[in-house]
């Protein structure tokens, strides 16, 4: 059972740590999701495998257990898949998306309330977001879908500009852009102000003289 004081690891690691093309699929999910790190990843995976898992176990027993598997099927209708007719199978077809897709942190972005998916975390953990009019700063909190709609700024609201449509990749991809931009006008602009500063160069004394005994 263990010691009630110490706390469990909520995530299980990869049995192949440094897998390439592991670690570049995780990355892209990290760019896309805006996490932290790669736990934040390991936690989400691991919820979706206890589902498989468990739905797997029902199966190979017939559902002969009634209770845990209407159980399993209410968690699931609730916070992954909105659709009151759900069954074993479905559960198998859930993918880490699915889990990632119903973050805080992802719902306040997908509602237009951050202009990218980072700052809709900070917004979260500095205390700005609210559900039913209570503070949430947990970014990985799984937002039920009665909850949804409830999602809005804690207090007064951020004006921020209006988010373009697509996905949080291509979103992403767009501020990326435009950053680059600007800072590639500021530069062109720091060289052109640095190059009508630059005074004139005056000849030398000595170089005069030898101008006028020339002439």
């Amino acid at each position: 059972m263990g010691s009630p004081k110490k706390l469990r690891k909520k995530y299980e690691r990869p049995k192949r740590l440094w897998d390439k093309s592991r670690i570049e699929e995780e990355g892209g999910y990290v760019s896309e999701y805006g996490l932290k790190n790669m736990k934040e990843l390991w936690r989400a995976e691991t919820v979706l495998r206890g589902i498989r898992r468990e739905a797997r176990k029902q199966l190979a027993l017939h559902g002969a257990n009634e209770r845990r598997v209407q159980e399993l099927l209410n968690r699931v209708k609730r916070y992954f898949i909105r659709n009151n007719i759900v069954n074993l199978d479905d559960l198998l077809s859930l993918s880490v998306r699915d889990i990632l897709e119903r973050r805080l942190q992802t719902i306040v972005f997908k509602k237009g309330l951050a202009k990218t998916i980072k700052q809709a975390r900070q917004f979260v953990v500095h205390g700005h977001i609210a559900i039913n009019g209570n503070k949430v700063t947990s970014p990985s909190y799984t937002v039920p879908f009665s909850e949804e709609d409830n999602v809005a700024w804690y207090g007064t609201p951020i004006s921020i500009e209006p988010v373009s449509e697509g996905t949080p990749t291509e979103r992403n991809e767009v501020e990326k852009k435009k950053s680059k931009e600007e800072a590639s006008e500021s530069a062109e602009k720091k060289k052109e102000g640095s190059e009508k500063k630059a005074p004139e160069k005056q000849m030398p004394k000595h170089q005069k003289g030898r101008g006028a005994d020339n002439t």
